[in-house]
């Protein structure tokens, strides 16, 4: 499974944390949420941290998607 990439995040005044996919919205986070993430963004992958925090990560449906009759090739 390829790496998360096209995250980015913006700290706002007031502790608001925006974070974008590809420029698009994904999600915002305030308060505690938003500390936690700072801090859990400065210690780890900021591409995997913000793919975890958004919801885009793994489903746990890869494989039997892969295995579809439809997708096989």
């Amino acid at each position: 499974m390829p790496r998360p990439h096209g995250f980015s995040y913006e700290q706002h005044t007031g502790g608001t944390v925006r974070i974008t996919h590809h420029g698009r919205p994904a999600t915002t986070l305030n308060g505690p949420r938003a500390a936690r993430f700072l801090a859990e963004v400065e210690t780890s992958d900021p591409q995997l941290v913000m793919a975890r925090w958004t919801g885009n990560y793994k489903r746990g449906n890869e494989r039997t998607a892969r295995d579809h009759p439809r997708n096989r090739g």
